[in-house]
């Protein structure tokens, strides 16, 4: 009585490494392929041919080279694999990832963009978000970006962020070491830390001092680097509660007098593409500048 055939199949991983050496010519550039070591594809061929009880491969000085019995199986496997491939089912649909590239000034960044940038990722899984940081004080603009957040003039267009609103903040240690500082002019025996981008003037006049700019006194051409120089007590900063916040919650700084000023500039938001992720971008950054206007009034008053 006739016995029955065996039937045994190599895995498709194997047949997938026969297919890609034989038709590359390497096992090198088929594991590129199949991003997989050249030591798995020829592991993998291997397996295949001790299934078949013969060599695929006739490896020589000349490359690797298809043997007789390798040629005709890789016309049939040729074929399996291109049916597979073909099934719908075996097709999984993909899709890219969106790139969205946001532009924005160092300060703006740091202490209300990134902290609060996981809740529209996670809204937004599809999004890739890329921040890349402009420098306002010498006008460079990214103009390569999808959403562009600038640091200027209102008049220049574009929807404000926040409508900010300035006032001097110093660290309680450097209060401890200086006369009572009861009004505006008292200021006079203060250090007032200097920014080209914050100008001291609107406050000035905002509190009915008619004093230039200040001429000494720590300069740094970044109002992030202000705020950490008036943290550490290296004197009076002027400075906005939004970007304050963290510091005014700490009570790391706090706010000298009542009276407040219209910067010189403004937060604003660059006309922006209609489609893609960039208007839901603009629509959830509105909604976050908002809350954080609410915010820094609570924490300025809790700090007075």
């Amino acid at each position: 009585m006739a016995s029955a055939t065996e039937l045994r199949f190599p895995s498709i991983e194997a047949l997938r490494a026969f297919e890609a050496a034989a038709r590359l010519g390497s096992f090198e550039r088929a594991a590129d392929e199949l991003a997989v070591t050249a030591s798995a594809v020829s592991k993998r061929v291997a397996t295949v041919e001790d299934l078949l009880g013969t060599p695929l491969f006739v490896r020589g000085t000349k490359g690797l080279q298809l043997s007789t019995a390798g040629r005709e199986y890789l016309a049939q496997v040729g074929a399996a694999l291109g049916l597979l491939a073909a099934m719908p089912q075996h097709r999984r649909q993909t899709q890219g990832a969106q790139k969205l590239r946001i532009s924005s000034p160092p300060t703006f960044a740091r202490q209300i963009l990134v902290p609060r940038l996981e809740s529209f990722t996670a809204a937004h899984p599809a999004v890739e978000v890329e921040v890349v940081l402009s420098i306002p004080f010498l006008d460079r603009e990214r103009g390569d970006a999808d959403i562009e957040i600038r640091h200027g003039d209102a008049a220049a267009g574009g929807r404000v962020l926040l409508h900010d609103r300035v006032l001097p903040l110093a660290a309680p240690a450097l209060l401890a070491r200086l006369p009572s500082l009861r009004e505006p002019a008292d200021l006079r025996h203060a250090t007032l830390l200097r920014t080209p981008i914050e100008p001291w003037s609107p406050w000035f006049r905002a509190a009915g001092l008619s004093w230039p700019e200040p001429a000494s006194g720590p300069k740094l051409v970044d109002l992030g680097l202000t705020l950490e120089a008036a943290v550490a007590g290296q004197g009076v900063a002027l400075g906005r509660p939004s970007l304050a916040l963290h510091w005014l919650r700490q009570r790391s700084l706090v706010p000298l007098f009542e009276v407040s000023a219209e910067p010189a500039r403004v937060y604003r938001l660059a006309p922006c593409a209609a489609s893609g992720a960039a208007p839901d971008f603009a629509g959830w950054l509105a909604g976050v500048c908002a809350e954080v206007e609410r915010e820094a009034q609570e924490a300025l008053s809790g700090a007075r």
